[in-house]
């Protein structure tokens, strides 16, 4: 499992990274104002927000988005009440991570 750095995002703009998605999943510091973006060159795949707490209806369920082929994707804000674990971060898992690449950026 890899961490990923939090790249802030600000008036004087931000030159994006992106990093290899790890099979193991990756975790990154979520503060409430975190935007996950998945790149997918390969074959559809999903990934998984991993949920810590319980939603407002009083279940546990993670997030699970379909990246298509050749396809992108914004994921979140996530709320830290529900996605962060005591640490402050939150877990990614994927379904495969041939040609997939993810950056996190600070609102």
């Amino acid at each position: 499992m890899a961490t990923l750095a939090v790249q802030d995002i600000s008036t004087a703009g931000v030159v994006p990274t992106y990093a290899a998605a790890t099979s193991g999943g990756d975790q990154f510091s979520n503060n409430g104002r975190v935007m996950l973006h998945v790149k997918n060159g390969g074959a559809t795949m999903t990934v998984t927000i991993v949920s810590q707490q319980a939603c407002s209806q009083g279940s546990i369920h993670s997030t699970a988005v379909a990246v298509t082929s050749g396809g992108e994707r914004m994921i979140g804000p996530f709320d830290p009440s529900r996605y962060s674990d005591g640490s402050g971060n939150t877990f990614l898992t994927y379904s495969a991570v041939a040609s997939v690449t993810v950056g996190v950026f600070d609102l």
